[in-house]
Order: C-alpha cells, then structure tokens, then sequence
C-alpha cells in the first residue's frame, strides 16, 4: 500500500478488537505511528473477558508498514486519558488523526428488552462506555490534534444519520448510544470546521468482526458458512474495509468537504476506490434499506 500517511500521528481510542483494529492496521499499512488504546491487555482484559488485546493490534500495525504502540487507557477515567495524550505530545509533538471507536457495549444490551424491562444498570453502563469515554478523549485530544492544520476526528458508530432517524435501533440504550455519537460527529463538525479540521461520523456496514464470527460459529475464512442461518450477511464485511475508509479520508486533502457529515465505508469506497480484503465493495446500507428491510431475498448483486 502506498505510504500516503507516513510522518501522520493516528490515536486509535479502542483499538483492542473490530472496527478498532482494522482501522488501525490500515492506518499502520499507509504508514501512519498508530497509538492503540483499549482496556484489554495480554496481562488484564476487561470485564468483556474477550481475548483479543491492544498489543496484538499494535504488532498488526507494524507488520503492516506503520507503527503501532500499544497503551492500556481506560477511556471513562479522564487522568489516564490525560497522560495518553501528554505521552503522545512528549513522544510525537502532534496528532493527526484521532478515531474515537470506544465501545464495549456488546454483552451488555439485551435485543427484547424494553427501557424498563432491560437492566439500568447495564443501560446506563452501556451510555457510559459509549458517549462518555468519547467525550472525555476528544476534551484531551483536541487541542494536540488541533496544533497541526489539516487534522481528522472520526466518531465510529453503528448506523447512518438517514438510517437511524428513520429506524428503531435494537433496543433503547443501543438507539441512543449510536445517535449520541452521530451527532457527536455532527457537533464536533462546527466547532472544528472553524479551526481547520474535520470531524465524521462513520459506520461500517455488517461487520465480520471476532465477536460476530464467534456468534455464528465460523472464521474468517469460513464466513460464508453462516449463509444458511442468515442468508443477509452475504453483504457483510471485514473490519478492515472500514478501515481503509478511515485511511482515504486522512489521506484526502479536500476532506474538510465532509466536515459534521455521517458517512458509511460502502458509501467512501465508491469515491474513493479502495475495495474489502476480496476485492469487493459491500454497500451494505444500501443494501439493508432495498433488500433485507423490503423483505427482498438475499441477493448481493450490484451491492459488492
């Protein structure tokens, strides 16, 4: 891949697993020093008690061209961001990108439970995890990011603006995360725009990511396996064709055209060119709206 972010500074805030990774290994594969922060470590996972780990993600980043640090931070406790931040500052002088991809939220939040049947501790956890931790990394990321012209703030989230307005999304804690964190991107739009950066919100479409492939019980490599049980996610995706979303827009120098905007990975790779590890382009909101939601069979012709 050609090195177009070399000499960029990237700040991964949970890169542990997903989306995360695979934005960060693809910063990593255009030469961008990516600092990956989560709170599972090879000697401490979170209460996810997932296996996979920061240091994993940042050794994929170096095998892939960039360079990648890994840094236990959690994300709700702000002196711990703080010292991320000043550690990047002390280290690199500048940060060019910051990916706000804090979760953690997938074992907790139940599919059939209304707001007052679901647990409110775990609700409550669940906003937490995804809207707090967001905005106390931007509070102290900001103004490093903001120090060099041309910076990049993405908001990962679950879904487009158009979509989620029109759509009931899983239960009431997960709607509200997903729009908190859409119109963070939104918010953060006017007050960057001014200054001379850019912030999105961005969604990848379905996401084959380690907890998604765990559920229907296949890999990687045997994904298509879970057709029979679930017939749409022929449209699904790996992680890293979000983030080769990621790396086209902090490679773009026009990409101020897409400040405060919500934008999908199917939707950049039909302007940007890139494809999915297969060489294929999954335009899977699309998709969702004219073919699963329209109760259509599965069919993926003319969406990848």
């Amino acid at each position: 891949m050609e090195k177009t972010l070399e000499g960029k500074v990237a700040l991964v805030a949970g890169a542990s697993r997903g989306a995360g990774r695979g934005i960060a290994v693809e910063l990593g594969a255009a030469g961008a020093t990516v600092y990956c922060t989560a709170r599972s470590t090879r000697a401490q996972r979170s209460e996810q008690d997932l296996p996979e780990t920061i240091e994993e993600t940042a050794e994929l980043v170096t095998a892939a061209g960039g360079t990648g640090i890994p840094v236990q931070v959690d994300h709700l406790v702000p002196e711990q961001v703080k010292a991320l931040v000043d550690r990047i500052d002390a280290d690199q002088g500048r940060l060019d990108v910051l990916v706000n991809d804090i979760w953690g939220g997938e074992l907790l939040f139940a599919w059939d439970a209304t707001v007052w049947e679901h647990s409110l501790e775990k609700g409550l956890r669940i906003l937490r995890l995804a809207v707090d931790t967001h905005i106390v990394t931007s509070h102290f990321a900001l103004p490093l990011l903001l120090r060099t012209p041309g910076g990049l703030v993405v908001e990962m989230t679950d879904g487009t603006a158009d979509y989620n307005a029109a759509n009931y999304r899983v239960s009431f804690f997960y709607d509200l995360a997903k729009a908190s964190v859409l119109r963070m991107g939104f918010a953060l739009g006017q007050e960057l725009g001014p200054r001379g950066a850019t912030a999105v919100a961005l969604t990848p479409g379905w996401l084959r990511s380690e907890l998604m492939l765990s559920h229907f019980g296949v890999t990687e490599e045997t994904w298509r396996d879970a057709l029979e049980r679930e017939p749409h996610f022929a449209i699904s995706e790996t992680p890293r064709f979000v983030g080769r979303a990621v790396a086209a827009l902090a490679a773009d120098p026009d990409v101020a055209r897409w400040n405060g905007q919500s934008l999908s990975s199917g939707q950049l790779a039909r302007v940007y060119g890139f494809t999915d590890l297969d060489g294929s382009r999954p335009d899977a909101w699309r998709y969702l709206v004219e073919v699963q939601d329209a109760g259509k069979p599965a069919d993926v012709t003319g969406y990848r």
